[in-house]
């Protein structure tokens, strides 16, 4: 297992060393180390040359102060710090790699870019700050938190628990972190997504930056092969998110991370506990849904617990293809035979109750699905295929009109479209009384939005 360490530069020359040690035999506890971040005057003379660079984790080498990045823009438009884009490139080329100094990429600049998606909104967090009365004194806040942070003085506040309705009537439990908590959770995970985004296998579906589940899921899962598989498994982790080991949760993590103060403060938001009706409680397991760092935990566990796993089995185990799509804890397989759906199924049950976790029996179901379904149910007698709700889309057979070739149809869910349509006419009502042109440019908004965020082929017929 190799490591990512940073090397000392303490040294002078081999005369000053042994004299200094001499008089003190921990002459170099303080010595500035190659990633110490030292304060740099605003005028530097254009002939210094700073010789600083952090070659463990493959930092280039700042040449002048006033030499600009050329490193081409992420998503967002935003230019990916040298630092971070060295992280990436260890990750891609060292697969075991565990990196030990990873703090110290939590700079004033990631914390302002952590928060500048927030910046200007009215809501509030659980500490009762305004996000914009947060921008008050933005730079001087930033500098505190940071200072804090490295300090080892920065301490997690409990979410606050607050339900929302499901589709089916239930109350989801959700975590609302504080401001800062976010705004640090935020600069952590962007670090770490550059380890783990190489990491991660093909078939877990990352969403672009900008995009919602929505709309990147249904790309991919419009994409996907419709002939690849005969039999269908639509799985379901019950209550996942709450049912998280914290202990299997930081080995995972560790893993790939081994700088000990990162893997302090995940520590820390997972055990801050919970705020409800103003009564705290203590969080043994599970990672608050809501939390900007969820998502992120949620994703490495599952890459440990299924996707690695899946793709072992599948080469030893399957005896026909497989594919496999998962957003977060929602998992779609096809199997060529249905012999290996129903092993899986028994093997993947077994599997996730070492873990303390077990499959939703309710939304868990093998399903009839592919270009022979429509023949072997008519020959049966049993109807029409099955269809299967996946991140708010239905999926059911068809063929194409013009040439009966067999494809997937997807429209959007059922409940999901009835439950925004109400809303929808809720909010014309309250708009009655306005002006035909204001009540036209909100519908118009509504409508643009949903043809740009769903894709053509899942759009309601």
């Amino acid at each position: 297992m190799h490591e990512n360490r940073e090397i000392s530069c303490a040294s002078w020359s081999k005369d000053q060393d042994r004299s200094a040690k001499a008089i003190n035999r921990t002459a170099d506890a303080h010595a500035q180390e190659k990633s110490d971040c030292a304060i740099v005057p605003l005028n530097r003379s254009n002939k210094e040359v700073q010789a600083s660079a952090e070659v463990g984790e493959g930092r280039a080498q700042t040449e002048e102060n006033i030499v600009q990045s050329h490193m081409s823009p992420t998503q967002s438009g935003k230019h990916m710090s040298q630092g971070l884009g060295g992280l990436q490139e260890v990750a891609t080329k060292r697969k075991q790699e565990r990196f030990t100094a990873l703090l110290h990429h939590i700079t004033v600049h990631l914390l302002r870019d952590s928060f500048s998606p927030y910046g200007g909104e009215l809501r509030q967090a659980v500490d009762g700050m305004m996000w914009r009365e947060y921008e008050t004194g933005l730079e001087d806040r930033l500098v505190d938190l940071h200072n804090r942070v490295h300090r080892r003085t920065y301490r997690a506040r409990p979410s606050r628990r607050v339900y929302i309705p499901k589709t089916d009537r239930r109350q989801r439990p959700l975590g609302i972190a504080a401001l800062e908590d976010k705004i640090v959770q935020q600069a952590v995970v962007t670090i770490l997504n550059r380890i783990y985004k190489v990491d991660c296998k093909g078939f877990f579906l990352r969403i672009p930056s900008g995009t919602g589940p929505a709309s990147g899921a249904g790309r991919t899962v419009c994409g996907a092969d419709p002939e690849a598989g005969e039999l269908g498994a639509r799985c379901d982790i019950r209550g996942f998110f709450d049912n998280m080991s914290h202990e299997w949760t930081m080995k995972f993590i560790e893993h790939r991370v081994a700088d000990r103060r990162i893997l302090r403060l995940i520590q820390k938001w997972l055990k801050a506990g919970v705020s409800e009706d103003g009564q705290w409680s203590e969080t043994n397991m599970g990672t608050p849904q809501g939390a900007v760092v969820s998502p992120l935990l949620a994703n490495v566990y599952l890459h440990y617990v299924f996707d690695l796993w899946l793709e072992a089995w599948r080469k030893k185990v399957a005896m026909g293809d497989v594919i496999v799509v998962r957003y977060a804890d929602d998992l779609v397989l096809g199997f060529q035979y249905r012999t290996d759906a129903e092993r899986f199924l028994r093997d993947f049950q077994e599997r996730l109750v070492k873990l303390g976790l077990e499959l939703h029996p309710d939304k868990t179901r093998l399903i009839e699905f592919g270009r022979f379904a429509f023949r072997d149910r008519e020959r049966r007698g049993e109807g029409k295929p099955e269809a299967f709700v996946f991140l708010g889309f239905t999926h059911y057979c068809g063929h194409l009109r013009s040439s009966g070739a067999f494809t997937v149809w997807r429209i959007t869910a059922t409940k999901r479209m009835v439950a925004k349509l109400k809303a929808i006419k809720g909010e014309l009502r309250r708009r009655k009384h306005h002006r035909t042109s204001e009540v036209g440019e909100w519908l118009r908004k509504v409508i643009v939005g949903y043809y740009q965020s769903v894709p053509a082929p899942c759009r309601a017929r």
